[in-house]
């Protein structure tokens, strides 16, 4: 059984560049994810950061659709509690229209930011967080024009109609999300680069697979991939998590000291830092390739989505093409 991969990308913006630049790094890597035989182009929603250009996946997700041909393209993920359901599935019916066929709708629960974002998204009110299944629930039904008969909105319509509908992925990284996911008959995505306990990979796994046989299990992690073992461990050693502990029992993960000294600013309450080592499976391209296989050999992974969080453009963009899911030239590219 061949692997079948996919690219998440946070339009990160390198030292001493600009968002700019990020931008056509992500389209060049789009562009190159197509040639190379990567089946999906993700994009992600983060607000307020200084090292990410992404903010708005549906914008970047209609260009990206226009500078590529076969590709899939889509969001990893639209961040839905901040937003209208009926206004999401309206923008993703327009993405559909446009290139059938070829768009992704993922939805995350996540805020997407730190909190003086999420205020000014949410108007300075503060959304009831356990709405989530409902407002994604209703989001389906209009994807699918399934909305009930007693829904207070009853014969409402998301148009334009596609001819063929965006796919929906709801993105999580607990047994709960995906057995939500499996009850509404949607694909999941599990989120191994945040949660990268077997254990719960296992148990969530079997729970969808038990629930929705026919729906799709994407493992979306971190990967690096150089061309000596020594030279990707070393790489993969310069990035770090930290996990925020915050007094209402709630824990946020992010990415970089910066964003641990933002998150600071803006908290409304202590809260207590652990540091630890990103999980990232790093080596050589056949290492990488082989704990793919190992992954889904043990837990049955339909797809993966590929993630590489490192801060150095070329050495990231190298990763990629290594880990090509077609033949490509010895000698490798630099954007």
């Amino acid at each position: 059984m061949s692997l079948k991969l996919g690219i998440l990308d946070q339009s990160p913006i390198f030292n001493g560049k600009t968002a700019a630049d990020a931008f056509q790094h992500t389209i060049q890597l789009a562009k190159r994810a197509e040639e190379w035989g990567y089946s999906r182009f993700w994009v992600s929603e983060h607000h307020n950061m200084e090292q990410v250009a992404g903010s708005s996946p549906e914008v970047l997700i209609s260009h990206l659709l226009a500078q590529t041909n076969t590709i899939q393209v889509g969001s990893g993920g639209v961040m839905l509690q901040h937003y209208s359901p009926y206004k999401v599935a309206e923008n993703f019916n327009v993405l559909s229209t446009l290139a059938p066929g070829r768009v992704d709708l993922g939805i995350g629960k996540a805020p997407g930011g730190l909190p003086l974002s999420t205020k000014a998204l949410q108007n300075g009110e503060s959304n009831n967080k356990n709405d989530f299944n409902e407002r994604f629930t209703f989001l389906k039904q209009l994807i699918d024009e399934t909305v009930e008969h007693d829904h207070p909105l009853a014969g409402i319509q998301a148009l334009p109609r596609p001819d063929e509908k965006p796919d929906i992925y709801l993105l999580g990284g607990s047994v709960n999300s995906a057995k939500f996911a499996a009850d509404l008959r949607v694909n999941f995505v599990y989120a191994g680069f945040l949660n990268n306990d077997d254990k719960v990979l296992h148990e969530t796994v079997h729970n969808f697979k038990s629930n929705f046989r026919e729906g799709k299990f994407i493992f979306s992690l971190a990967v690096l991939a150089a061309p000596t073992q020594d030279e990707a461990e070393k790489l993969a050693a310069e990035h770090k998590l930290f996990s925020l502990h915050l007094h209402d029992g709630r824990t946020l993960t992010v990415q970089s000291e910066e964003q641990v000294l933002a998150y600071e600013k803006q908290a409304e309450g202590p809260f207590e830092v652990q540091e630890k080592a990103a999980n990232i499976i790093a080596g050589t391209p056949e290492y990488v390739k082989g704990e793919l296989i190992r992954f889904q050999h043990l837990y049955h992974i339909d797809e993966f989505i590929l993630h590489t969080p490192i801060r150095r453009e070329a050495e990231r963009f190298r990763s990629f093409q290594l880990l090509s899911p077609r033949e490509v030239a010895a000698k490798v590219e630099s954007i």
